[in-house]
C-alpha cells in the first residue's frame, strides 16, 4: 500500500470515527411546562419530546416538567436563559410583566377564528421572527409554536352577542383578556383557575374565561354553566416551545431542523387532538341534554373584534417592541382579510 493510499485510508478511518461519535452524542434537557401533570396539554408535550429523540436517533432527550417544578410559571424565561433549566413548553403572554409585546403575541384576543390562522402567522407571516426578537435578548431561542385552540367561554347564562356582555360577571386573567371584556362591558374579576368552578356554583361570577371545552367539560363546568360558547370567539394563547440559546447554538444545524420539525407535528398534533377531544366532549355533553351551546356569528365576532382592536392599540404604545408586534400583526390580518 502506497503512502498516499495508506493516507487516504487512514483519514477515512477517522472521519469514520468522528462522524460515529457525533452520531452517538447525546442532549440531554430538562424543560418545563405551563400545565399540570396529567393535564392533556403536558400528556401531549410529553409525547412530543418522545417522538423527538426517535426522530434524532435519541440524540436530544428532554425530561419534561410540569408547572411549578423549578421555578414560577412566570419566571421560567430568566431560569431558561441563566441555565437553571433548558428550556420551556408555556404560554408566552405569562411574561407580559418583562415587556407588553408578550402579551399582545402570546394572546392577542379576539384575533384567531382558527387554529391555522395562528400557525400560519407563526410560522410564514412574521411571527417566529417576533417571538425571537422578544426571547434572545434572554438568552433564549423561539424554537417554535403550538396552541391549545379556542377556548369555550363558560356562562351560566345564555351569551349570543356582544350585547350580552354588558354587566356580565366574570372571571378572566388579568391584562390583555381582561381589558378586552371589560372594554365590551363586562365586569371581569381576577381569580386563579382552581377557584374557577366554587366561584360558579356560588354565583359570585356567571361566566369564566377558562380553557376547552372538552377541558370544561372534564371538570364539570359545563354541568353548572349549561351555557358554553362554542366554538370560542376571544382566546387562543400562544403557546411557545423555547430553550436556552447557548444549547440551541451548540445543536448541529441536522439536529436543529428535527427539532424544529418536530415542533411543526407537534402542533399538528395538539391541535388536531384536542379539537376532536372537544367534538366528542360537546357531542356527549348534547346528548345529556343539559346544555345549550352558543355560536356566535360572524357578525357578533367582528364586532368583538373591534372592540379588542381598541385594546391592541392601548397596548401597542406602552412599548417599542409591542408596537413592532401590532404593526406586524395588523398587516397580516389585513393582508387575509380577516380585520
Amino acid at each position: 500500500m502506497t503512502n498516499t493510499i495508506r493516507n487516504i485510508a487512514l483519514a477515512t478511518v477517522a472521519s469514520l470515527a468522528l462522524a460515529s461519535t457525533a452520531q452517538a452524542e447525546v442532549h440531554k434537557y430538562k424543560f418545563q411546562s405551563s400545565d399540570p401533570a396529567g393535564n392533556p396539554n403536558f400528556i401531549l408535550q410529553q409525547n412530543w419530546t418522545k417522538n423527538l429523540a426517535k426522530l434524532t436517533g435519541d440524540q436530544i432527550q428532554i425530561e419534561m416538567m410540569p408547572v411549578g417544578s423549578v421555578v414560577e410559571h412566570n419566571e421560567t424565561l430568566d431560569a431558561t436563559g441563566a441555565g437553571i433549566i433548558d428550556g420551556i413548553v408555556t404560554d408566552i403572554s405569562y411574561f407580559a410583566g418583562k415587556d407588553p409585546a408578550f402579551s399582545l403575541l402570546g394572546n392577542p384576543v379576539g384575533a384567531w377564528s382558527s387554529t391555522d390562522q395562528l400557525l400560519d402567522f407563526m410560522n410564514n407571516g412574521g411571527g417566529q421572527q417576533l417571538a425571537n426578537d422578544l426571547f434572545e435578548p434572554y438568552g433564549v431561542h423561539y424554537v417554535g409554536s403550538t396552541t391549545t385552540g379556542l377556548e369555550s367561554l363558560v356562562s351560566k347564562v345564555p351569551l349570543d352577542g356582544v350585547a350580552d356582555l354588558k354587566g356580565l360577571k366574570m372571571r378572566a386573567p388579568e391584562g390583555l383578556v381582561q381589558d378586552v371584556f371589560a372594554a365590551a362591558g363586562a365586569a371581569p374579576v381576577n381569580l386563579p383557575g382552581s377557584e374557577v368552578y366554587t366561584a360558579l356554583d356560588k354565583g359570585v361570577i356567571d361566566a369564566a374565561d377558562y380553557t376547552v371545552f372538552s377541558t370544561n367539560q372534564a371538570q364539570g363546568l359545563n354541568d353548572i354553566a349549561p351555557n358554553p360558547v362554542y366554538p370560542g370567539f376571544h382566546s387562543m394563547p400562544l403557546v411557545g416551545v423555547a430553550m436556552n440559546k447557548k444549547e440551541w447554538d451548540s445543536l448541529s444545524p441536522e439536529l436543529q431542523k428535527a427539532f424544529e420539525d418536530s415542533v411543526k407535528t407537534f402542533a399538528t398534533t395538539e391541535v388536531n387532538d384536542l379539537a376532536a377531544a372537544d367534538k366528542k366532549a360537546v357531542a356527549a355533553a348534547e346528548a345529556g341534554g343539559k346544555i345549550h351551546i352558543h355560536n356566535w356569528s360572524d357578525e357578533e365576532r367582528a364586532k368583538f373584534r373591534r372592540i379588542a382592536i381598541t385594546q391592541w392599540e392601548k397596548v401597542a404604545k406602552k412599548s417599542d417592541k409591542a408596537q413592532h408586534v401590532y404593526d406586524v400583526l395588523t398587516a397580516y390580518l389585513k393582508q387575509n382579510n380577516l380585520l
